[in-house]
């Protein structure tokens, strides 16, 4: 499968997962599960900003449709897809990173991976939650629900990516 192909797929998939089951997903402590981030993550290293930004808002919009949220997924989403070429540059190797590769934890190491996505979700998340909150004086309420989120939502994208490599690399 290429490389568009598998992406297509990977965006159809994740937009419906998190449309149509994580949304509806009630998790005690104030937990919202979210995979969207992990589609975004996933993308070549050496696609365009504004296809990047683009595919960003059509997922983040898809699923505010779906859910009912008013721009939340797709604000939260764009500023994601806005810091990614950023991080990613702070964190290439020396040679650069090689086209052949994806930004995965299999292909970038765990090290490499657990901090460029744990920021780039941190970032998602502390923007979804402060948009949805809106109110300054909740903003610990809004730390401790990015904190909880955010671990629950880290440790599902490693289980997704986990299977979707055991899965691909099967073949």
């Amino acid at each position: 499968m290429n490389s568009i192909t598998k992406n297509i797929v990977r965006y159809v998939l994740f937009t419906i997962i998190q449309a149509l089951i994580f949304n509806r997903l009630e998790i005690g402590f104030g937990i919202h599960l979210m995979v969207h981030p992990l589609f975004i993550m996933l993308l070549p290293f050496e696609i365009n900003v504004f296809v990047l930004m683009l595919l960003a808002f059509s997922m983040g919009a898809i699923i505010d449709v779906f859910s009912n949220t008013y721009g939340l997924y797709a604000s939260s989403l764009l500023l994601m897809a806005y810091f990614r070429p950023i991080i990613f540059k702070f964190y290439s190797p020396r040679e650069g990173y090689d086209p052949l590769k994806e930004p995965s934890i299999v292909d970038m190491g765990s090290r490499w991976f657990l901090l460029v996505f744990g920021y780039l979700l941190l970032i998602h998340h502390f923007w979804y939650f402060l948009i949805e909150i809106f109110r300054i004086d909740e903003f610990l309420f809004i730390l401790q629900k990015t904190i909880f989120s955010l671990i629950a939502s880290f440790l599902l994208c490693l289980l997704i990516q986990t299977f979707l490599i055991k899965k691909s690399s099967a073949k």
